[in-house]
């Protein structure tokens, strides 16, 4: 019934752009904060940024800002990070996540989608 599901992955040279989105189903984007993971080769998952329940309200990683941009599309209960300037070290598997707030925290996020590969490489 609860479902997120990334998409936009793929391959990407240095400096170049993706737009990653998470559609869901079986709830609302005024009930849950959207935040987004990743996952690099060899490394732990961390976290890259979240956006609020009310849309107003965005964060992101030390390593991503400046770079990466959150943003939503209420009709179609989706949520995008637009990944800019892209650099070999975003190379990861990308996750978004469903919670009450925006967390740093991904052990308190309830609802996980599957996935997209993002590699980028020359």
């Amino acid at each position: 019934q609860v479902q997120l599901v990334e998409s936009g992955g793929g391959l990407v040279q240095p400096g170049g752009s993706l737009r990653l989105s998470c559609a869901m189903s079986g709830f609302s984007l005024d009930y849950y904060a959207i935040g987004w993971f990743r996952r690099a080769p060899g490394k732990e998952r961390e976290a890259v940024s979240c956006i609020n329940t009310l849309g107003d309200s965005r964060y992101y990683a030390d390593s991503v800002k400046g770079r990466f941009t959150m943003s939503r599309d209420k009709a179609k209960n989706t949520v995008y990070l637009h990944l800019n300037n892209l650099k070999p070290e975003d190379t990861a598997v990308y996750y978004c996540a469903a919670e009450d707030h925006c967390t740093w925290s991904d052990a308190l996020y309830d609802y996980w989608g599957q996935g997209t590969q993002v590699t980028v490489s020359s």
